[in-house]
Parts: C-alpha cells; sequence; structure tokens
C-alpha cells in the first residue's frame, strides 16, 4: 500500500500505536458507559432513600399537618401529592419496566412490606438544580426561578430527564405520590481519567518508539553489514549476541560471508593454479620454438597449444559460473602416463613407471592429465625425480606417485 510508509520502524509504530488509541478509545468508552449506570443508580439509591424517609414522616403524623410538610419538603427534583389518583399500569418498554422494577426493589428494601407500592417509569422535560454563583435575583422561563439568580440562589436548566412516578399507601389509606426527576446523563465529563488516559496513552507511546528502535536496529546494523561486504569480503563479523532471532540472523550472515569468503578464495587459487598449469606448456612450446620445420616437432608444439587453450578455457568457464563439465571417455591410462613420462624427460626430468592397467579407464582426459601431470612435475621439480606406479584391482585403478624430497609439512597438507 502507498499510504504505508516504506521504513519497517515507521510501520511498527504506526500498527502499535493505532492498535493503542484504539484499545484506549474502547476502554474509555466502557468505562464512560458503566460510570454514567453507577451514577444513575446511586441517583436512584439516594432518591429512594429520601422517599422512604419521606413516607415514614407523613405516617407518623397527622392527616391535618401534611399538607403543610408535603409543601415545605416538594422541590423540582422530588414533587410530592396528596391528591393524585392512583397509578394505571400502562405498557412501556422493557427497559423503562426494569428501571421501574429496580426502583421498587430498592424501595422495599428501604420500606419494607408496610406500606403498599407502586412504580412506573416515563420520559419527561424537567428541570435540573443548579446552584448560581454569581448575578442577581431575577425570573426565568415559565415563571420559574430565573437562569440569572442571586448568589446561592437554585436555577435550573432545560435537560431531558427520567420520571420515577412512585405511590405508596400509608397506614389510614392515603395515597403519597412521589415524582423524582433524574437526568439521564448523570454523568460530567471524567476529567481525571482523561488525564490518566492520557499520560498512559505517552508514557506507552514513548515506550514504544523505543522498543521498536531496539528491535530494528539489528535490522539496520545488518543491512550495513551487507552493503560493506561488497567493498570488503573480510570484514570482521557481526557480533551474534542478542535476542534469539537477532543472534540466528547475525549467526546466519557470518557464515554466508565465510562461504563467500571461502568461494573467492577458491577463484583465486584456480587463477593462480591455471597460471602454474600454463609454465610448462609455455616452456614447452619456448624450446620447440626453433625447431618448427620438423614435423614431429610441429604436431607436438600444435598439441601443446591445444591443451593449453583447453585448460584456460575450462578455468574460465569455471570463472565465469558456468557447468560446462568435461564429457567422461575411456581412457588408455598407461599411454596417458607414457605421454607425461615423454613431456617430463624432454625438460630433463626422470619419470619412472612401474605396473600397468589391464584395461581401459572411465574417467574426463583432460581434468586426468592436469591432475597426474601437476603431481609429475612437482615430484621432478621439488624431489628430484618421480616414480610413478600402478595398481590396477577389480574395484579401482590406483596411481601412486613418489618421490625423494622432504615431502609436505603436516600443516600445510590441507
Amino acid at each position: 500500500m502507498r499510504l504505508l510508509p516504506r521504513s519497517l520502524f515507521s510501520r511498527m509504530v504506526i500498527i502499535l500505536l493505532s492498535g493503542l488509541v484504539l484499545a484506549q478509545l474502547l476502554s474509555f468508552a466502557i468505562h464512560w458507559q458503566e460510570r454514567g449506570q453507577l451514577m444513575q443508580r446511586a441517583t436512584g439509591v439516594r432518591s429512594a432513600q429520601r422517599i422512604a424517609d419521606i413516607v415514614r414522616l407523613l405516617d407518623s403524623i397527622a392527616p391535618a399537618e401534611r399538607d403543610r410538610i408535603v409543601g415545605v419538603i416538594d422541590s423540582p427534583a422530588l414533587r410530592i401529592s396528596l391528591a393524585e389518583p392512583p397509578l394505571v399500569a400502562a405498557a412501556n418498554d422493557a427497559d423503562k419496566e426494569t428501571q421501574a422494577l429496580v426502583f421498587a426493589a430498592i424501595l422495599r428494601r428501604l420500606l419494607g412490606e408496610e406500606w403498599p407500592l407502586a412504580v412506573a417509569v416515563s420520559d419527561a422535560p424537567g428541570w435540573r438544580p443548579a446552584l448560581a454563583l454569581h448575578g442577581r435575583p431575577g425570573r426565568g422561563m415559565m415563571g420559574d426561578p430565573g437562569m440569572m439568580g442571586g448568589a446561592g440562589i437554585p436555577v435550573f436548566t432545560m435537560q431531558p430527564v427520567v420520571s420515577f412516578v412512585v405511590q405508596a399507601r400509608l397506614k389510614d389509606g392515603t395515597l403519597v405520590t412521589f415524582d423524582s426527576r433524574q437526568t439521564v446523563d448523570a454523568a460530567n465529563w471524567p476529567y481525571r481519567l482523561l488525564l490518566s488516559l492520557a499520560i498512559l496513552l505517552v508514557a506507552v507511546i514513548a515506550l514504544t518508539l523505543v522498543a521498536v528502535r531496539w528491535v530494528t536496529r539489528p535490522l539496520k546494523t545488518l543491512a550495513e553489514a551487507a552493503e560493506s561486504l561488497g567493498e570488503d569480503i573480510d570484514r570482521p563479523p557481526l557480533d551474534e549476541a542478542g535476542p534469539l532471532e537477532v543472534s540466528r540472523a547475525a549467526r546466519a550472515f557470518n557464515t554466508m560471508q565465510q562461504r563467500l569468503a571461502k568461494f573467492i578464495h577458491d577463484r583465486t587459487r584456480i587463477l593462480a593454479a591455471m597460471s602454474h598449469d600454463l609454465k610448462t606448456p609455455i616452456t614447452r612450446l619456448r624450446l620447440r620454438s626453433e625447431l618448427l620445420d620438423d614435423p614431429d616437432l610441429r604436431a607436438k608444439f600444435v598439441n601443446d597449444l591445444e591443451e593449453m587453450e583447453s585448460m584456460v578455457g575450462t578455468t574460465l568457464d569455471f570463472m565465469r559460473g558456468l557447468d560446462n563439465h568435461e564429457p567422461v571417455q575411456a581412457l588408455d591410462m598407461m599411454a596417458l602416463l607414457e605421454s607425461l613420462q615423454e613431456d617430463a624427460r624432454e625438460v630433463g626430468g626422470t619419470v619412472s613407471i612401474e605396473g600397468s592397467a589391464s584395461g581401459p579407464y572411465s574417467g574426463h582426459p583432460q581434468a586426468l592429465k592436469r591432475c597426474l601431470g601437476n603431481l609429475i612435475e612437482n615430484a621432478v621439480k621439488y624431489g628430484k625425480s618421480a616414480a610413478v606406479k600402478v595398481e590396477d584391482a577389480a574395484d579401482r585403478l590406483e596411481i601412486r606417485i613418489q618421490d625423494e624430497g622432504p615431502g609436505i609439512p603436516q600443516g600445510e597438507l590441507e
């Protein structure tokens, strides 16, 4: 996607922060809903406690005093009437019925079974009381206390409310009707919670940036090492310490570097070997260049030139990475050894052959000639002479080339 940044660091930060912000929003939504329900429940308990206290108070005084007491304690948040008719059951939604049952259960727990109760819940516009801290006395809408009251004067603002209508029958049969109005959204914004979530979000963002940078740093180091590998194949290996995945990646890179270095060094040795292999044919060509009029020498000159060209071509093919293997042919091994003996004799070398091969041998002609020629040449050059011993068994053909030299030190055999 083009909208995503190209760096792994930026992508990981975006993914982690998006998930974190989404989780914070969901947590806040759940907390807000639960907080509102708890606030409404607490408000309902307070209203129920007040209704229960008033019922006990009215039941304990004479009927003549009840109107005066009701007039004193009546308020916009809790309307009280002694002249309302009995409540009539009306069809209501399930949510309102549940609220009515819960409110009635709270009242019965507070009042007991001495006073029969009836509870109904409905939506009604109402006034939410508040406390005016400044202003002067005045009148508001509909003749109610105004929006601008004196200091400490209650004022009321229009908000949707839920009306809990409760009827309690006193012991003398009088019906007392309560209209307790509660705002639908009784909870204010939880600023302390928002501040806590903001602090938590900032802390997690900082930790996320540090953690992602710490995780992606080995990848950056690995990329830099890969770029510098082309400039210096023998650069120091990467540090394999750290977490398991980082350690494994560093170990794999170091192994790759070792293999590449070995591969390049092997090719370098091949070039050196090619130069070494060309010395003998070039030396023979120089010796025969003065006798080109002789047909036999001319034929040998051509043969040596073809051999040199074949070796150079094979080496160059390998350097290019081409898989151009020499085909397998049936060889007369004794004829090959005798031709190498004759070539060594022409440059002053002493070569003897013992034993014989009973039949042809399947192999690569040029490769075998190069291998045996190098061994015989080294034996003559460093060991004075070469003794070739041929042993033909049923399962193998064994050729040993021995000399009288000091041999190769044990540490340099590899």
